[in-house]
């Protein structure tokens, strides 16, 4: 896990900036399974290894637990929970039942400069992808498919969806890590989906956004 430089100041704002960056690194952990299903953390030794009082771990843990990644255990931590094949795909079929329609209709609504200004974020996730840095492509990931429903208009899809995404990409207990090919391959699906979209093919369109979400979670 990354540290987090000490912090003198204890002023409201700096302990929402550090709650926020063991957050960051805590979802980080989670995704790269550094943090184990089923193992029990505690909020000191994960402060010490961050390089923070436990306080800003335990804050950071709780929100987890209400995304569902931990589960507290008092006197003891918080447990990581461990997922299943199955849960992993409703996440996938809840995910396609709200995003495939969505972009399906903003293909024939939403202009070719529209899409352009999206090459970026479809790059950030091609750059993760080629150094192999999972926690750094489920950011980018998941910020590429939030840009693509935020032309839809509707915050709280975009909130849902996002909060289903982040949940998708827990690995499974013992499950091995994702291969860099995985990832680049991935990748590749939102480019070629960024381009049939620019190029108004709507047929195109279709068949990537349904294979993307039949082919994986991500």
């Amino acid at each position: 896990m990354p540290l987090i430089p000490e912090q003198k100041t204890t002023g409201k704002v700096l302990r929402h900036s550090v709650r926020g960056q063991v957050l960051d690194a805590l979802r980080a952990a989670l995704v790269d399974g550094e943090l184990a299903p089923g193992e029990i953390y505690s909020g000191p030794a994960l402060g010490e290894r961050f390089g923070v009082s436990a306080t800003p771990v335990r804050e950071a843990m709780q929100q987890l637990a209400l995304e569902g990644a931990v589960e507290c255990m008092p006197n003891r931590g918080f447990r990581v929970l461990s997922r299943t094949p199955g849960e992993l795909a409703e996440l996938a079929e809840v995910r396609a039942l709200l995003e495939v329609p969505v972009m399906l209709r903003l293909a024939r609504a939403v202009p070719t400069d529209t899409w352009e200004a999206l090459r970026p974020a479809a790059a950030a996730t091609a750059a993760a992808a080629a150094a192999g840095d999972l926690p750094g492509y489920a950011e980018a990931d998941r910020a590429f498919h939030g840009e693509v429903l935020a032309l839809a208009g509707n915050a709280q899809l975009v909130r849902v969806a996002a909060e289903l995404h982040r949940r998708s990409q827990w690995p499974l207990p013992g499950a091995p890590r994702v291969r860099r090919a995985d990832l680049v391959a991935d990748a590749a699906e939102h480019s070629a989906l960024l381009e049939a979209l620019i190029a108004g093919d709507l047929s195109a369109v279709e068949t990537l956004v349904r294979e993307h979400f039949a082919g994986s979670a991500a």
